[in-house]
């Protein structure tokens, strides 16, 4: 368990930062980047929580924030070289994806069949998580650059943040009577 007696080190004042391997990088490091929006999506959460969600989004919000703090471990790491030993114990994987698209399928097993857009609104926890999902989208973004960029970035962290997004999505929908208070789109209503 880590042990944080000193808060502010002064290391990274020239504008580098440690990967979680140790190694010492630029802050505009993309992988940097990425993890910065994992952390960004984490205090998301953590505001949708405290705005009052439903009971059956509470559960699943509290396990994402503490994937999400697994997820940017995984980023925070590089994957090993061919032989290398992992410096992460456990890496985001398969089976994590299939959690996240169960929880998918449950919430749209409760919601009716979407038959318009839908705009983020409605409720004030359902707001909050239409934002959450946008900010998820952009560290999915970031992390698919990091990726790109480095080429030693789990694949299974890039799927997990495509689906955490829909989850967000439905999740949102749910907080919004399953559906039934979403804010749909009209043509009509554009001021342009």
């Amino acid at each position: 368990m880590p042990r944080l007696n000193q808060i502010r080190t002064g290391g990274g004042d020239r504008g580098e930062t440690s990967l979680g391997s140790g190694k010492r990088v630029s802050k505009l490091e993309p992988r940097v980047a990425a993890g910065g929006m994992i952390d960004e999506l984490n205090c998301s959460l953590g505001v949708a929580l405290a705005s009052g969600v439903c009971d059956r989004n509470r559960t699943v919000l509290c396990r994402l924030q503490h994937f999400l703090f697994d997820l940017g471990a995984d980023i925070s790491i590089p994957l090993p070289a061919a032989g290398c030993k992992d410096l992460l114990q456990d890496r985001i994987n398969a089976s994590h994806v299939d959690a996240l698209e169960n929880l998918i399928a449950e919430a749209c097993d409760e919601q009716p069949e979407l038959t318009n857009f839908i705009l983020p609104g409605g409720s004030l926890s359902a707001a909050l998580l239409h934002q959450a999902r946008s900010v998820c989208r952009r560290a999915e973004l970031a992390a698919l650059q990091a990726s790109t960029a480095d080429g030693d970035l789990n694949p299974h962290a890039l799927v997990a943040l495509n689906c955490l997004s829909d989850l967000l999505f439905v999740l949102a929908r749910r907080e919004n009577n399953d559906g039934q208070s979403d804010v749909t789109w009209d043509r009509k209503l554009s001021l342009l």
